[in-house]
């Protein structure tokens, strides 16, 4: 549409009708919207981590409830979903939304006597009367669980934490965001560790 000066529209563009678009222009805006604010994707990343819900470790040994100085002990915790990984949630918070994945890191185990510590990789094999140490996930006791090491328990404690490695990613207004976290969950049992006693018996003629 051509106005009657020439301008598109019906509006005059000489130097007499610049004040008038300026205010129409003006009046496209609405001053008073509301701008959107980016809300801190920690709070979301949080809220998703804690639906996580992440588990800690069901320990298993090849002992059983008794082991023997010098044998090796295999170390392993139960394997699904749950327990391993990966598992995801999603939270949202305001403009905000974030996605959690947690997987299983490492496997820190603590295993009584003062120091003695061993970080596995993954999970552990499950021991099913395999000769030998363990391959990935192991340990052998050189001291017995005496009352006077263990607090008169007579067991040495163990204490296995799952290392989860969290990841996040989503996105707060109209951005996308992402972020790491590092979340340690434990649980614990005992042993008691005695020696194999090797009887001789001498022959007579």
């Amino acid at each position: 549409m051509i106005g009657e000066n020439g301008g598109p529209g019906g509006l005059a563009v000489g130097p007499d009708r610049t004040d008038e678009i300026l205010a129409l222009l003006a009046d496209e805006v609405d001053p008073d919207a509301a701008v959107p604010t980016a809300v801190d994707p920690a709070i979301p990343a949080q809220l998703a981590i804690n639906e996580l819900e992440l588990s800690g470790p069901v320990i298993r040994l090849s002992t059983g409830d008794n082991g023997f100085v010098g044998v090796p002990v295999w170390l392993w915790i139960e394997r699904d979903e749950d327990l391993t990984g990966p598992r995801s949630a999603t939270a949202a918070v305001g403009n905000a939304e974030v996605t959690a994945t947690g997987r299983l890191a490492a496997v820190e185990w603590e295993l009584g006597p003062s120091g003695e510590r061993v970080v596995c990789e993954g999970p552990g094999t499950p021991w099913t009367g395999q000769a030998g140490p363990s391959p990935d996930c192991g340990y052998v006791y050189e001291l017995r669980s005496l009352p006077e090491r263990t607090g008169g328990s007579g067991r040495w404690p163990i204490v296995a934490t799952i290392v989860w490695q969290v990841g996040w990613v989503g996105i707060s207004g109209g951005a996308p965001v992402s972020g790491q976290q590092t979340v340690r969950v434990s649980a614990d049992t005992s042993v008691s560790v005695g020696e194999i006693q090797v009887l001789v018996s001498g022959g007579g003629s």
